[in-house]
């Protein structure tokens, strides 16, 4: 059985900073561990050390048994790849090596001479004895679970032609059926319905791999992880239990420090008033010189040790969603029909409505709210074009009510207009959306968000929860009445979460949301169903069994 053990480990950024220092935990044999933290505290960048893709700058770390690595973004924004160079990318390092040799032997063999013949069968020999059959035959039984087809029919697929879902299905059983004993996973569930993050619990609660996973899903926190190490305040603590009394461990560990730091500025005082107590008698008095310099000598001491460390401080994230008073009618849709995905289908949604999206991968959700944000099927004059979305193919009607602004989140983050910009920049320039802001007040909103250290960074840089967050103050300065949202907790560390879900309570307008957060999901009252059998229908309470 494998194990990961990290021992004192640091990791300081270009800049001089230090990202996090004595990080320590272990992975023991079989557990099921997850990494939690804020969005920007280095759970990424600890996993690429964990990986070895990153050196740290002092410390070790330590595994065996094999590891196999699912990276955050897998497979994502790769589209012409044919599905077996993901494969690949997740084989175990001797398969890895030899596949590209392979590959190379094979694309000569189209205009083969005898050496290129003799390459190809020591390649062809190297791969069975690394194990690139039984590789071939592991592709070929989660490509018939996943996809339905054999590996034969799907290897060179290209990626863009598979949901995000289905990607990360696709990786994550070739990983937990794989012969590597440790896996390390970097948000595992993003992408997938219900269905597949309950298969995810119960595939990660059932394997007999030892286990490190990142997630912001607290359903997926709660159901699938044994203990919790959290990363905060530049370093990590353990909590052996599950996400269910973290909450309660992480508020009882915060009142220990200060308790401790109550009495390490108790026992200072008390030093200093005898120290200085001493000093005054010495002054008058030389038998006292002795018991003075004892006195300093033990307060020098008790200062260079330090007081203990202060309780983290907390995230103070403030979502100001304002919105503004529509028709009453704010989305109408009349035998609407997304092509090739839906049947027609009729929908009225009124203002100050919560309306949850939900279904399986595939089914027309994104689709449909990206036909809203263009301002749907009859826009104004020049809005779909303004908004940069790919076109949505339908029938039917979908109509915005009166003063219905629409404001729109996209899954992907794909923000092609920020490339190369800084946030201070975005906001500093607006747009036909968004006012310009001076830079008092465009460092006052990043504040808001906790992006301030992140001003004059590239969007394109920044982490997932980052990207996040700050498309969320961009729908908030664009002042829209109609926020839709393709999945906006996805990458959303848990007080960024609770801080949307508190926004979104004050905002005065109407909100159609794509999810499959269940926790997230608890905040609405209205149900939309998107059938894989391409009926559109509501239901009275959420509807997670949808295949």
């Amino acid at each position: 059985m494998g194990f990961v053990d990290l021992s004192g480990v640091r990791y300081g950024l270009s800049d001089g900073t230090t990202l996090f220092d004595e990080v320590s935990f272990r992975v023991g044999e079989g557990a099921k561990v997850a990494l939690i933290g804020a969005n920007g505290a280095g759970k990424t960048t600890l996993l690429n050390i964990v990986t070895g893709m990153l050196a740290p700058d002092a410390g070790t770390v330590a595994h065996s048994g094999g590891l196999g690595v699912m990276r955050q973004l897998v497979g994502m924004r790769e589209g012409e790849r044919p599905l077996r160079h993901l494969a690949v990318d997740l084989a175990p390092p001797p398969v890895r090596a030899v596949a590209a040799r392979l590959a190379k032997a094979e694309v000569r063999m189209a205009t083969a001479d005898e050496k290129d013949q003799l390459a190809y069968a020591q390649a062809l020999a190297d791969w069975g004895e690394a194990g690139g059959y039984e590789f071939d035959v592991l592709c070929d039984t989660v490509a018939v679970a996943i996809l339905g087809q054999s590996w034969e029919a799907v290897k060179n697929r290209p990626l863009r032609t598979l949901s995000g879902g289905e990607q990360k299905r696709f990786a994550l059983q070739l990983l937990l059926q794989g012969r590597d004993e440790v896996l390390v996973l970097d948000e595992p569930d993003n992408f997938l319905d219900v269905p597949a993050k309950r298969e995810l619990e119960q595939a990660i609660r059932e394997s007999d791999k030892s286990i490190l996973f990142v997630s912001h899903d607290r359903e997926v926190l709660a159901n699938a992880a044994s203990s919790i190490v959290t990363l905060e305040a530049g370093t990590t603590w353990t909590h052996g239990g599950g996400f269910a009394t973290w909450h309660d461990a992480r508020a009882a560990r915060h009142e220990r420090f200060e308790e401790l730091r109550r009495r390490w500025d108790e026992e200072h005082k008390k030093l200093r008033e005898l120290m200085l107590m001493y000093k005054n008698k010495a002054a008058y008095n030389s038998d006292m010189a002795s018991r003075y310099r004892a006195a300093q000598t033990r307060l020098q001491k008790f200062e260079e040790a330090g007081p203990p460390p202060a309780p983290p401080r907390e995230q103070d994230i403030r979502v100001k969603l304002e919105g503004g008073r529509t028709g009453k009618r704010a989305v109408i849709c009349e035998q609407l029909e997304l092509e090739d995905l839906t049947f027609p289908f009729d929908l009225e949604v009124w203002y100050g409505d919560r309306v949850a999206v939900l279904g399986a991968n595939g089914t027309g959700k994104s689709h449909f709210l990206r036909l809203l944000a263009q301002g749907g099927s009859d826009p104004e004059a020049g809005l779909a074009a303004k908004r940069s979305l790919e076109p949505v193919r339908h029938n039917g009607i979908a109509r915005l009510g009166a003063r219905v602004y629409p404001g729109h989140f996209s899954q992907t983050h794909e923000h092609p207009e920020f490339d190369g910009r800084t946030l201070r920049e975005i906001l500093w320039e607006g747009d036909e959306d968004r006012p310009s802001l001076d830079r008092s007040k465009a460092m006052s909103a990043l504040n808001r968000y906790e992006l301030t250290a992140q001003s004059e960074q590239d969007f394109k840089t920044l982490s997932g929860g980052q990207q996040a967050r700050f498309m969320v103050l961009m729908l908030e300065l664009s002042g829209a009445t109609c926020l839709l949202l393709d999945e906006p907790t996805d990458n959303l560390d848990l007080a960024s979460a609770e801080a949307l879900e508190q926004g979104l309570k004050a905002f005065d307008g109407t909100v159609l949301a794509v999810t499959h957060d269940r926790w997230f999901t608890r905040g609405f009252d209205r149900f939309v169903l998107f059938q894989n059998d391409g009926e559109v229908i509501e239901s009275d309470e959420p509807v997670w069994d949808v295949r």
